[in-house]
């Protein structure tokens, strides 16, 4: 079928690229690919626009991909020079509006579930691949219809200067390639978002999540796709009964789906506890009882002691999210979206580009062995990829690529320091007084301040 609306659409418009400066993305993108996606979601043009619709694909891409510019000014970093002025900010909306979400959502689909190769270093614990599920929150404009759409959550003083939208994403740990995400409302906890996400995993998969997932359907549901599982549990969430002593200091108890199948002992799961601490003064948490679940029954396949460590990775997720939140999409509000559709777009579009800059990290450690992807500076990796987009059409595309993936790979972290910090930050409280609902909308002068002056 693709075939043929390929054959179909050979003559068309689309079919030619408009922004000379991301040929060299088309590694990683391919352009037969996103002209499919753009058929089957019925967003091909018939009148010939400057604004393409695969055009404006790369666009709400590279929003990500230059965060401060206003889009007027990633447009003009994706062309050559031209005397021609670019569209105005009007334009760009409408050109957005008609693209709609769906493309750059079926794009997402198509390339985000592809995994690192087996022999990829750092990936596997043992046969294992190591992912990561969490949730984190996105500032976005503070429009009525955002606000009416997303809300904007708060605690008992206020509700949130912004309105939110909540992600929740599974990770590839050892790649920090965001492989599936789903987003909701901020009213919406974490937990009923899970079943969206547990279709993208396969088996061979150990799952890693915090404590606030407990749930037996949801351990039930990770473990019907042949996945493993390896989760925190509060210590004061339950009494787990030990049914069992293992030789490496854990033990077997069970899981129930409810308080009276608990109580009658019926329709349970055989699972493993490992409770843990440590004995370093000078490390927060000492002495401080930890406990974990895994559906791994034996000691062997994963020991208590080194079940601590693998779960750590689940931080590398939050390296994720700093990566997105921080140093790619780096604006005082978040998201630059006006519009719920516009946010829900943008979103799709900021993972996207994460998802580009990973693979060019990953390809680049592949080819400088036993350097892992996880151990390149993102930062500059991204400031190597905008630096060389405008050289892409002056060169053949796959030397192009070459250089690029030549020169991350030089881009390499020091090793970790064995250190901690306390969540806690310099500056809270400010001397501005908080907004209020009064405040919104204020009046406007109704003439020039120099024609308002009066001599007293």
């Amino acid at each position: 079928m693709d075939e043929h609306i390929l054959q179909a659409m050979a003559g068309h418009p689309e079919m030619q690229l408009a922004i000379p400066y991301v040929r060299g993305l088309m590694q990683l993108i391919q352009q037969h690919r996103l002209d499919l996606i753009l058929a089957r979601t019925n967003r091909c043009q018939r009148r010939r626009r400057r604004m393409l619709a695969s055009s404006v694909v790369w666009l709400v891409i590279a929003m990500s991909l230059f965060a401060k510019p206003s889009i007027p000014m990633v447009w003009r970093s994706l062309h050559p020079y031209s005397p021609e002025a670019e569209p105005d900010e009007s334009a760009f909306t409408k050109a957005r509006q008609r693209l709609g979400v769906a493309p750059l959502r079926e794009l997402f689909r198509e390339i985000a579930p592809t995994l690192a190769p087996a022999q990829t270093p750092g990936v596997f614990y043992r046969s294992w691949r190591l992912m990561g599920l969490d949730g984190t929150t996105f500032d976005m404009p503070d429009t009525p219809e955002n606000d009416k759409v997303f809300g904007r959550g708060g605690n008992q003083r206020s509700p949130n200067a912004f309105p939110h939208v909540r992600v929740l994403a599974l990770c590839e740990l050892g790649t920090h390639a965001v492989t599936d995400f789903a987003l909701r409302p901020i009213n919406h906890g974490e937990q009923v978002m899970v079943p969206h996400l547990v279709p993208s995993l396969q088996p061979g998969m150990l799952l890693l999540w915090d404590r606030n997932f407990f749930g037996f359907k949801l351990i039930q549901s990770v473990l019907s796709r042949g996945a493993h599982l390896l989760a925190r549990v509060k210590i004061s969430q339950l009494i787990f009964e030990r049914l069992q002593d293992l030789p490496d200091g854990s033990y077997l108890s069970c899981i129930y789906p409810s308080h009276g199948d608990r109580l009658k002992k019926r329709n349970g799961r055989i699972v493993r506890i490992i409770e843990y601490t440590h004995n370093d003064p000078d490390r927060v948490g000492c002495g401080k009882r930890n406990r974990l679940l895994t559906d791994v029954l034996d000691p062997a396949e994963l020991p208590a002691l080194e079940a601590p460590v693998v779960y750590h990775q689940r931080w590398e997720q939050e390296l994720v999210f700093d990566e997105i939140k921080t140093h790619l999409n780096d604006r005082a509000v978040k998201l630059r979206s006006k519009t719920p559709r516009g946010v829900v777009q943008e979103l799709y579009g900021l993972f996207l580009a994460h998802r580009v800059i990973r693979q060019v990290m990953s390809d680049a450690a592949a080819r400088a062995k036993p350097i892992t992807a996880t151990g390149l500076s993102f930062t500059d990796s991204l400031r190597i990829l905008q630096n060389h987009l405008h050289e892409a059409p002056t060169c053949d595309v796959e030397t192009w690529y070459q250089r690029v993936l030549e020169e991350v790979r030089r881009q390499t972290l020091r090793a970790r320091r064995n250190r901690w910090y306390p969540r806690v930050i310099k500056r809270k409280m400010k001397k501005w007084r908080r907004k209020r609902a009064c405040h919104a909308n204020p009046t406007q002068p109704t003439k020039p301040f120099d024609e308002s002056i009066l001599i007293t």
